[in-house]
């Protein structure tokens, strides 16, 4: 049970990395929460823990010592994986879809629907019983 405690211990020991400089550790996580994990997808960059994220997480940090802006750093990143890598994408031809896709399959889906609920509605039609229906609907439920 010692030498497992002790063995874990080693582990996270080797995980830990030294404490980088505070304010490019708190410069680096704003960026990464800005970004996207290629790997996770629905994960920002700052809570991935993905092999791939933590070397975009270096990268970051190498960037930010070699004293390049955020927007630097945003736009190396968007120029290497794309627009897909930003969580909040810019407004251009190429994402179109993606900004205005929702708010058109909605309006698209809302007068599908309501075409599709007044066609249904006007083949429900109750048209009032001939005197001849009704004496034939009379004379079937008597002999019921």
């Amino acid at each position: 049970m010692l030498l497992t405690m002790a063995w874990v211990s080693l582990l996270h020991a080797q995980v830990a990395r030294p404490i980088e400089d505070p304010a490019i550790e708190a410069r680096m996580k704003h960026l990464t929460k800005e970004l996207r994990c290629l790997v996770c997808q629905n994960e920002t960059l700052a809570d991935s823990q993905a092999p791939l994220a933590e070397d975009l997480r270096r990268e970051i940090r190498e960037q930010i010592k070699a004293g390049k802006t955020d927007q630097e750093i945003l736009a190396y990143a968007t120029q290497r994986y794309g627009d897909f890598v930003l969580y909040n994408p810019p407004v251009k031809a190429t994402t179109y879809l993606l900004w205005f896709g929702p708010f058109v399959l909605l309006v698209g889906g809302t007068a599908f629907l309501y075409r599709y609920v007044k066609r249904r509605r006007d083949l429900i039609k109750v048209e009032p019983l001939t005197a001849d229906e009704r004496s034939r609907a009379e004379k079937l439920l008597k002999e019921t």
